[in-house]
Protein backbone atom coordinates (compact mmCIF):
# COMPACT_ATOMS: atom_id res chain seq x y z
CA UNK A 1 0.00 0.00 0.00
CA UNK A 2 0.85 3.24 -0.60
CA UNK A 3 2.85 5.40 2.21
CA UNK A 4 1.06 8.41 1.97
CA UNK A 5 2.45 11.74 3.99
CA UNK A 6 0.49 14.80 4.15
CA UNK A 7 1.19 18.58 4.37
CA UNK A 8 -1.66 20.59 5.13
CA UNK A 9 -2.27 23.72 2.74
CA UNK A 10 -1.23 26.99 4.80
CA UNK A 11 -3.75 28.75 3.28
CA UNK A 12 -6.89 26.93 2.69
CA UNK A 13 -10.23 28.46 1.25
CA UNK A 14 -12.34 30.44 3.83
CA UNK A 15 -15.73 28.81 5.02
CA UNK A 16 -17.19 31.61 3.65
CA UNK A 17 -15.24 31.37 0.50
CA UNK A 18 -15.96 28.11 0.08
CA UNK A 19 -19.66 28.07 0.82
CA UNK A 20 -20.15 30.52 -2.32
CA UNK A 21 -18.16 27.82 -4.36
CA UNK A 22 -20.77 25.05 -3.25
CA UNK A 23 -23.76 27.23 -3.75
CA UNK A 24 -22.95 27.02 -7.18
CA UNK A 25 -20.14 25.00 -8.00
CA UNK A 26 -20.61 24.51 -11.91
CA UNK A 27 -18.42 21.73 -13.31
CA UNK A 28 -14.77 21.38 -13.70
CA UNK A 29 -14.10 25.54 -12.08
CA UNK A 30 -12.76 25.28 -8.97
CA UNK A 31 -10.62 23.03 -7.18
CA UNK A 32 -10.15 22.04 -3.92
CA UNK A 33 -6.91 22.88 -1.27
CA UNK A 34 -4.76 19.59 -1.84
CA UNK A 35 -4.00 17.20 -4.54
CA UNK A 36 -2.04 14.03 -4.22
CA UNK A 37 1.38 13.31 -6.38
CA UNK A 38 3.63 10.34 -6.40
CA UNK A 39 6.04 9.08 -8.74
CA UNK A 40 7.60 5.79 -10.63
CA UNK A 41 10.86 5.45 -11.70
CA UNK A 42 12.19 1.75 -13.10
CA UNK A 43 14.49 1.58 -10.06
CA UNK A 44 12.34 2.97 -7.82
CA UNK A 45 8.72 2.16 -8.38
CA UNK A 46 6.02 4.20 -7.25
CA UNK A 47 7.47 6.23 -3.94
CA UNK A 48 7.07 9.50 -2.62
CA UNK A 49 3.35 9.47 -2.01
CA UNK A 50 2.12 13.00 -0.85
CA UNK A 51 -0.34 15.12 -0.54
CA UNK A 52 0.22 18.72 -0.94
CA UNK A 53 -1.45 21.98 -1.05
CA UNK A 54 -2.68 22.53 -4.73
CA UNK A 55 -0.91 24.69 -6.78
CA UNK A 56 0.44 24.45 -10.45
CA UNK A 57 3.14 22.26 -11.60
CA UNK A 58 6.65 23.26 -12.75
CA UNK A 59 7.82 21.26 -16.02
CA UNK A 60 10.84 21.23 -17.82
CA UNK A 61 9.87 22.41 -21.49
CA UNK A 62 11.14 18.74 -22.64
CA UNK A 63 9.10 16.74 -20.51
CA UNK A 64 7.82 13.73 -23.00
CA UNK A 65 4.04 14.49 -22.16
CA UNK A 66 4.20 17.80 -24.05
CA UNK A 67 5.67 15.96 -27.17
CA UNK A 68 4.06 12.23 -27.32
CA UNK A 69 1.15 12.59 -25.64
CA UNK A 70 1.45 9.71 -22.98
CA UNK A 71 -0.54 10.11 -20.56
CA UNK A 72 -3.92 8.41 -18.88
CA UNK A 73 -7.16 9.61 -17.12
CA UNK A 74 -9.93 8.41 -14.81
CA UNK A 75 -13.04 10.49 -13.99
CA UNK A 76 -15.41 9.27 -11.40
CA UNK A 77 -17.40 11.22 -8.11
CA UNK A 78 -17.69 11.26 -4.07
CA UNK A 79 -21.10 11.61 -2.85
CA UNK A 80 -22.13 12.44 0.86
CA UNK A 81 -25.09 10.69 1.69
CA UNK A 82 -27.93 11.81 4.25
CA UNK A 83 -26.24 10.82 7.29
CA UNK A 84 -22.91 12.87 6.31
CA UNK A 85 -20.61 10.18 5.47
CA UNK A 86 -18.64 10.06 1.92
CA UNK A 87 -19.01 7.27 -0.81
CA UNK A 88 -17.41 6.56 -4.14
CA UNK A 89 -18.68 4.79 -7.13
CA UNK A 90 -17.12 1.43 -8.20
CA UNK A 91 -14.05 2.97 -7.61
CA UNK A 92 -11.70 -0.46 -8.04
CA UNK A 93 -13.56 -0.55 -11.58
CA UNK A 94 -12.00 3.08 -12.27
CA UNK A 95 -8.22 1.21 -11.20
CA UNK A 96 -8.86 -1.72 -12.88
CA UNK A 97 -9.54 0.66 -16.36
CA UNK A 98 -6.97 2.63 -15.65
CA UNK A 99 -4.89 -0.42 -15.51
CA UNK A 100 -5.61 -1.02 -19.22
CA UNK A 101 -5.02 2.18 -20.44
CA UNK A 102 -1.76 2.38 -18.43
CA UNK A 103 -1.14 -1.30 -20.38
CA UNK A 104 -2.10 0.44 -23.79
CA UNK A 105 -0.20 3.72 -23.34
CA UNK A 106 3.24 1.65 -22.41
CA UNK A 107 2.57 3.22 -18.67
CA UNK A 108 3.54 1.95 -15.37
CA UNK A 109 0.41 0.20 -13.40
CA UNK A 110 -0.28 1.92 -10.37
CA UNK A 111 -2.11 -1.18 -8.12
CA UNK A 112 -5.73 -1.03 -7.80
CA UNK A 113 -5.48 -1.20 -4.12
CA UNK A 114 -3.56 1.84 -4.30
CA UNK A 115 -5.03 3.82 -6.77
CA UNK A 116 -8.04 3.60 -4.06
CA UNK A 117 -6.05 4.12 -1.15
CA UNK A 118 -4.88 7.63 -3.15
CA UNK A 119 -8.39 9.32 -4.14
CA UNK A 120 -9.72 7.84 -1.15
CA UNK A 121 -7.02 10.21 1.04
CA UNK A 122 -7.07 12.84 -0.82
CA UNK A 123 -11.15 13.28 -0.95
CA UNK A 124 -11.08 12.38 3.46
CA UNK A 125 -8.19 15.57 3.66
CA UNK A 126 -10.75 17.29 1.82
CA UNK A 127 -14.05 15.94 3.15
CA UNK A 128 -15.53 20.09 3.70
CA UNK A 129 -15.71 20.13 -0.32
CA UNK A 130 -18.06 17.26 -0.80
CA UNK A 131 -21.43 18.83 -1.36
CA UNK A 132 -24.01 18.27 0.26
CA UNK A 133 -26.73 20.29 -1.78
CA UNK A 134 -29.57 18.44 -4.24
CA UNK A 135 -26.98 16.42 -6.44
CA UNK A 136 -24.13 17.95 -6.18
CA UNK A 137 -20.84 16.08 -5.89
CA UNK A 138 -17.51 16.14 -5.49
CA UNK A 139 -15.71 15.29 -9.36
CA UNK A 140 -12.26 13.49 -8.64
CA UNK A 141 -9.68 13.26 -11.52
CA UNK A 142 -6.72 10.62 -10.90
CA UNK A 143 -4.43 11.00 -13.77
CA UNK A 144 -1.06 9.87 -14.94
CA UNK A 145 1.41 11.20 -17.38
CA UNK A 146 5.02 10.91 -18.74
CA UNK A 147 7.43 12.87 -16.93
CA UNK A 148 10.21 12.18 -17.95
CA UNK A 149 12.75 15.49 -19.65
CA UNK A 150 13.64 13.22 -22.79
CA UNK A 151 12.82 14.04 -26.65
CA UNK A 152 13.57 10.30 -27.59
CA UNK A 153 10.48 8.58 -28.65
CA UNK A 154 10.37 5.75 -25.97
CA UNK A 155 8.22 5.11 -22.78
CA UNK A 156 8.71 7.15 -20.43
CA UNK A 157 11.47 6.52 -17.47
CA UNK A 158 10.02 9.00 -15.14
CA UNK A 159 5.89 9.36 -14.40
CA UNK A 160 3.93 11.08 -11.91
CA UNK A 161 0.12 10.00 -11.08
CA UNK A 162 -1.74 12.65 -9.12
CA UNK A 163 -5.64 13.04 -8.43
CA UNK A 164 -7.38 16.13 -8.28
CA UNK A 165 -10.77 17.26 -6.76
CA UNK A 166 -13.26 19.92 -8.05
CA UNK A 167 -17.00 20.26 -6.81
CA UNK A 168 -19.82 19.70 -9.55
CA UNK A 169 -22.73 20.71 -10.19
CA UNK A 170 -24.89 19.73 -13.24
CA UNK A 171 -23.04 19.44 -16.26
CA UNK A 172 -25.58 20.23 -19.07
CA UNK A 173 -26.33 23.90 -17.67
CA UNK A 174 -30.00 23.39 -19.27
CA UNK A 175 -30.93 20.62 -16.93
CA UNK A 176 -32.19 17.12 -18.26
CA UNK A 177 -33.65 17.53 -21.59
CA UNK A 178 -33.13 15.92 -24.75
CA UNK A 179 -29.54 16.55 -26.44
CA UNK A 180 -28.98 17.26 -30.12
CA UNK A 181 -26.41 15.32 -32.10
CA UNK A 182 -24.45 16.11 -34.92
CA UNK A 183 -23.46 13.22 -37.12
CA UNK A 184 -20.33 14.03 -38.22
CA UNK A 185 -19.07 11.90 -41.24
CA UNK A 186 -15.54 13.13 -41.79
CA UNK A 187 -13.60 12.77 -38.56
CA UNK A 188 -13.89 9.11 -36.46
CA UNK A 189 -12.60 8.91 -32.87
CA UNK A 190 -10.90 5.19 -32.75
CA UNK A 191 -9.93 2.50 -35.15
CA UNK A 192 -9.11 -1.71 -34.74
CA UNK A 193 -5.87 -1.81 -33.09
CA UNK A 194 -6.01 1.78 -31.99
CA UNK A 195 -6.54 3.33 -28.27
CA UNK A 196 -10.32 3.82 -28.36
CA UNK A 197 -10.72 1.86 -25.54
CA UNK A 198 -8.40 3.47 -23.26
CA UNK A 199 -8.94 6.74 -21.53
CA UNK A 200 -6.85 9.21 -22.71
CA UNK A 201 -6.53 12.55 -23.28
CA UNK A 202 -5.51 12.07 -27.62
CA UNK A 203 -8.86 10.39 -28.06
CA UNK A 204 -10.48 13.78 -26.48
CA UNK A 205 -8.62 15.97 -28.54
CA UNK A 206 -9.11 14.32 -31.59
CA UNK A 207 -13.17 14.85 -31.04
CA UNK A 208 -12.57 18.49 -30.25
CA UNK A 209 -12.81 19.81 -34.15
CA UNK A 210 -15.69 17.46 -34.57
CA UNK A 211 -17.70 19.00 -31.27
CA UNK A 212 -16.77 22.33 -32.89
CA UNK A 213 -18.72 21.29 -35.87
CA UNK A 214 -21.99 19.96 -33.81
CA UNK A 215 -22.22 23.49 -32.40
CA UNK A 216 -21.31 25.05 -35.70
CA UNK A 217 -24.64 23.14 -36.60
CA UNK A 218 -26.22 24.17 -33.55
CA UNK A 219 -26.17 20.80 -32.06
CA UNK A 220 -25.30 20.09 -28.12
CA UNK A 221 -22.56 16.85 -28.92
CA UNK A 222 -21.05 15.30 -31.79
CA UNK A 223 -22.00 10.97 -32.84
CA UNK A 224 -18.71 9.45 -34.22
CA UNK A 225 -19.19 5.89 -36.34
CA UNK A 226 -16.28 3.37 -37.00
CA UNK A 227 -13.29 4.05 -38.83
CA UNK A 228 -13.67 1.24 -40.54
CA UNK A 229 -16.91 1.53 -42.92
CA UNK A 230 -18.25 4.42 -41.52
CA UNK A 231 -21.51 2.51 -40.80
CA UNK A 232 -21.54 1.78 -37.23
CA UNK A 233 -22.15 3.57 -34.36
CA UNK A 234 -19.52 4.24 -31.58
CA UNK A 235 -20.02 6.97 -29.20
CA UNK A 236 -20.83 10.33 -28.33
CA UNK A 237 -17.65 12.76 -27.48
CA UNK A 238 -17.44 12.19 -24.03
CA UNK A 239 -20.39 9.77 -23.64
CA UNK A 240 -21.52 6.17 -24.37
CA UNK A 241 -25.11 5.34 -25.89
CA UNK A 242 -28.19 3.36 -25.55
CA UNK A 243 -31.15 2.45 -28.00
CA UNK A 244 -34.79 1.33 -26.75
CA UNK A 245 -37.06 -0.49 -28.64
CA UNK A 246 -40.11 -1.08 -28.42
CA UNK A 247 -40.55 -4.90 -27.64
CA UNK A 248 -38.56 -3.92 -24.33
CA UNK A 249 -34.86 -4.98 -25.80
CA UNK A 250 -32.14 -1.90 -25.83
CA UNK A 251 -29.16 -2.00 -27.48
CA UNK A 252 -25.83 -0.24 -27.27
CA UNK A 253 -22.32 0.05 -29.30
CA UNK A 254 -20.28 -3.31 -28.25
CA UNK A 255 -17.10 -2.46 -27.16
CA UNK A 256 -13.28 -2.39 -28.31
CA UNK A 257 -12.94 0.56 -29.93
CA UNK A 258 -14.66 2.47 -27.65
CA UNK A 259 -14.42 3.45 -24.18
CA UNK A 260 -15.79 0.80 -21.68
CA UNK A 261 -17.43 3.49 -19.28
CA UNK A 262 -17.99 2.52 -15.56
CA UNK A 263 -21.56 4.43 -15.40
CA UNK A 264 -22.11 1.99 -18.90
CA UNK A 265 -21.77 -0.94 -17.75
CA UNK A 266 -24.10 0.05 -14.73
CA UNK A 267 -27.15 1.34 -16.32
CA UNK A 268 -26.73 -2.21 -18.40
CA UNK A 269 -27.19 -3.89 -14.91
CA UNK A 270 -30.08 -1.53 -14.05
CA UNK A 271 -31.45 -2.27 -17.58
CA UNK A 272 -31.76 -6.21 -17.15
CA UNK A 273 -32.73 -5.84 -13.73
CA UNK A 274 -36.04 -3.83 -14.94
CA UNK A 275 -36.70 -6.57 -17.21
CA UNK A 276 -34.95 -5.07 -20.24
CA UNK A 277 -32.77 -7.29 -22.54
CA UNK A 278 -29.26 -5.54 -23.32
CA UNK A 279 -27.69 -6.40 -26.48
CA UNK A 280 -24.00 -5.37 -27.06
CA UNK A 281 -23.46 -5.06 -30.92
CA UNK A 282 -22.72 -3.42 -34.17
CA UNK A 283 -25.37 -0.85 -34.45
CA UNK A 284 -25.66 1.04 -37.63
CA UNK A 285 -26.72 5.05 -38.33
CA UNK A 286 -29.57 3.54 -40.84
CA UNK A 287 -30.59 1.56 -38.18
CA UNK A 288 -30.76 4.08 -35.87
CA UNK A 289 -32.59 6.43 -38.47
CA UNK A 290 -35.03 3.69 -39.31
CA UNK A 291 -35.99 3.00 -35.87
CA UNK A 292 -37.27 6.59 -35.09
CA UNK A 293 -38.89 7.09 -38.16
CA UNK A 294 -40.99 3.96 -38.36
CA UNK A 295 -41.30 4.42 -34.15
CA UNK A 296 -39.46 1.04 -33.71
CA UNK A 297 -36.98 2.75 -31.34
CA UNK A 298 -38.97 4.88 -28.35
CA UNK A 299 -36.01 6.22 -26.59
CA UNK A 300 -32.27 7.51 -27.16
CA UNK A 301 -29.86 8.24 -24.43
CA UNK A 302 -26.34 8.50 -23.07
CA UNK A 303 -24.39 8.24 -20.43
CA UNK A 304 -20.84 9.14 -18.38
CA UNK A 305 -19.88 10.00 -14.82
CA UNK A 306 -20.13 13.81 -15.18
CA UNK A 307 -23.84 13.78 -17.37
CA UNK A 308 -24.99 10.27 -15.43
CA UNK A 309 -27.67 9.60 -17.84
CA UNK A 310 -28.53 12.06 -20.47
CA UNK A 311 -31.93 11.50 -23.10
CA UNK A 312 -30.88 12.41 -26.82
CA UNK A 313 -34.06 13.76 -29.31
CA UNK A 314 -32.88 15.10 -32.76
CA UNK A 315 -30.07 13.56 -35.00
CA UNK A 316 -28.88 15.84 -37.49
CA UNK A 317 -26.19 15.55 -40.43
CA UNK A 318 -24.65 17.02 -43.36
CA UNK A 319 -28.68 17.14 -45.72
CA UNK A 320 -31.07 15.69 -43.21
CA UNK A 321 -32.45 14.86 -39.58
CA UNK A 322 -34.48 13.04 -37.90
CA UNK A 323 -36.62 13.73 -34.71
CA UNK A 324 -36.78 11.92 -31.79
CA UNK A 325 -38.67 12.78 -28.53
CA UNK A 326 -39.18 16.04 -27.72
CA UNK A 327 -38.91 15.03 -23.82
CA UNK A 328 -36.93 12.54 -21.57
CA UNK A 329 -38.44 9.11 -22.11
CA UNK A 330 -39.92 7.30 -19.55
CA UNK A 331 -37.05 4.37 -18.94
CA UNK A 332 -34.12 7.14 -19.44
CA UNK A 333 -35.79 8.85 -16.45
CA UNK A 334 -36.25 5.66 -14.24
CA UNK A 335 -32.60 4.29 -14.91
CA UNK A 336 -30.89 7.45 -14.23
CA UNK A 337 -33.31 8.07 -11.12
CA UNK A 338 -32.25 4.53 -9.93
CA UNK A 339 -28.21 5.23 -10.03
CA UNK A 340 -28.62 8.30 -8.67
CA UNK A 341 -30.60 7.07 -5.72
CA UNK A 342 -27.80 4.38 -5.20
CA UNK A 343 -24.91 6.87 -5.10
CA UNK A 344 -26.73 9.21 -3.17
CA UNK A 345 -27.98 6.40 -1.05
CA UNK A 346 -31.60 6.69 -1.35
CA UNK A 347 -31.90 3.06 -2.27
CA UNK A 348 -30.37 -0.09 -1.20
CA UNK A 349 -27.38 -0.69 -3.18
CA UNK A 350 -28.12 -4.52 -4.08
CA UNK A 351 -25.07 -4.09 -6.45
CA UNK A 352 -22.21 -3.66 -3.72
CA UNK A 353 -21.35 -0.61 -5.80
CA UNK A 354 -20.36 2.02 -3.21
CA UNK A 355 -17.27 2.04 -1.64
CA UNK A 356 -17.62 4.48 1.92
CA UNK A 357 -14.53 7.16 2.49
CA UNK A 358 -15.76 8.40 5.35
Amino acid sequence: MLDITTTPNPSPRSDADLAAVLAAPGFGTHFTDHMLTTEWTPGDGWHDARITAYGPLSLDPATAVLHYAQEIFEGMKAYRHADGSVWTFRPFENAERMVRSSARLALPQLPAEDFVHAVDSLVAVDERWVPSLGEDSLYLRPFMFASEAFLGVRPSQHVTFMVIASPAGAYFKGGIKPLSLWLTEEYTRAGRGGMGAAKTGGNYASSLVAQQEAIAHGCDQVVFLDSAEGRYVEELGGMNMYFLYADGRIVTPETGTILEGITRSAIIELAQKLGHPVEERKFSIEEWREGIRSGEITEVFACGTAAVVTPVGRLEWDGGSVEGRSEPGELTMALRQQLVDIQFGRADDTFGWMHRVL
